[in-house]
């Protein structure tokens, strides 16, 4: 091994199984990958199977990445466009609703309406698909929709269950009460992502989101990234966590309540794929397109949209480096992207070095506190960087 990456390594190694029991590291220049490595068990429990480079891992909030860029796809090919109200697509969706009360996403408890609002309603056709990107539509973080959608699956769920679960699902979607106007402020919402995959998967024409990111994305980039495998992919399926609604320890099965409740199929999580998908999908941004989507739409997607008061920044889809957000080290230039996801996974891309990193675990296979993997990426990045 280059003594580059000695450093790198010993990080990694040092991480498990204290902050995920399998962890895989991929590192691209220019496109072409100068380190990866597997570290970990995916039975820590019994002490075998090794974590290989190509084990699928639960990408978690990673999925909206693909999302999106399904959407700006659609974009390109002039089905949609970025100012466009969510309710053209979705015409359910339109309407005057509150806002009221809304959960919180770790504890599951309400959150009850700020009582300064009380009263006060939002024309929910005013919600555009920008608004969505940018986690500015004024829509709640999280809502129980899983609690809509019947009890608890067993994954991959048949065809006919899914649809049922995905009606269910939209019907609870466009009802719920907002939490602040459109455009008001940033409110990162699952909520959001999970209305546009729903509107991709309408105006994609293939009736389902699974579908309409496979043909939009992953396999047009050559990926093996998909929803719900199959039980002939287990050997290869990093485990998460024991889920208390589902009392059972989660194998190929989304670690998300709510993604699960849709039958496994989201916007917003529900994809498995491995360290190199991942960052093929970095690469088509650093790219500019490929020519598969245009130069122009994939430079305003990486550059910022939307800035918080405490300094978060969002581009159509990515978080932008921000120095309040621990994700991403200051090792890398401000004008580099990236998104994390809930179970430990990561992809941080920077241009000025043409630098593309994957980072996936499961952290969250003992648990939820977030504290070990939020100190191992800026690490892990200040290490490549």
């Amino acid at each position: 091994m280059s003594g580059e990456w000695i450093g790198l390594e010993k990080i990694l190694r040092d991480a498990v199984p204290d902050v995920a029991p399998a962890i895989v590291c991929r590192v691209e220049r220019a496109g072409e990958c100068v380190y990866e490595n597997a570290f970990g068990l995916l039975d820590p429990t019994e002490q075998t199977r090794p974590v290989q480079v190509d084990s699928l891992f639960d990408l978690a909030s990673v999925t909206k990445l693909f999302t999106a860029t399904a959407f700006l796809r659609l974009v390109d090919a002039g089905k949609v466009g970025l100012d466009q109200p969510l309710a053209a697509v979705l015409p359910e969706f339109g309407g005057v609703r509150p806002i009221g009360d809304a959960e919180d996403p770790l504890a599951k408890t309400p959150l009850p309406v700020d009582p300064r609002r009380a009263g006060e309603v939002v024309d929910a056709s005013s919600v555009t698909f920008r608004h969505l990107l940018t986690h500015t539509s004024g829509l709640p973080a999280w809502r129980s929709v899983y609690a809509h959608c019947g009890p608890p699956p067993f994954l991959p769920a048949a065809e006919s269950a899914v649809d049922e679960r995905q009606g269910r699902a939209l019907a609870a979607l466009v009802a719920y009460p907002f939490v602040a106007q459109p455009g008001e402020c940033y409110l990162y919402s699952d909520i959001g992502l999970m209305l546009l995959g729903f509107a991709v998967a309408r105006l994609s024409g293939q009736g389902r989101l699974d579908r309409a990111i496979a043909g939009l994305v992953t396999e047009a980039l050559g990926m093996d990234a998909h929803f719900s495998p199959t039980a002939a992919e287990r050997s290869a399926i990093v485990p998460t966590e024991h889920c208390a609604w589902r009392d059972r320890r989660l194998l190929g099965e989304v670690h998300d309540e709510n993604a699960a409740g849709l039958g496994g199929v989201a916007g917003h999580a529900g994809l498995f794929a491995r360290a190199a998908d991942v960052c093929r999908l970095g690469r088509l941004f650093l790219n500019r397109g490929e020519g598969m989507l245009s130069p122009e739409l994939v430079a305003e997607s990486i550059r910022e949209e939307y800035a918080s008061a405490d300094g978060i920044r969002r581009g159509l889809g990515w978080q932008l480096r921000s120095d309040p957000d621990p994700s991403c080290s200051t090792a890398f230039s401000l004008a580099s992207f990236g998104h994390t996801g809930f179970t430990g996974t990561s992809l941080w891309c920077d241009p000025a070095r043409d630098l593309c990193v994957a980072l996936l675990t499961n952290r969250v296979y003992r648990g939820r506190d977030a504290a070990g993997i939020v100190a191992l990426r800026p690490r892990v990045h200040s290490a490549i960087g």
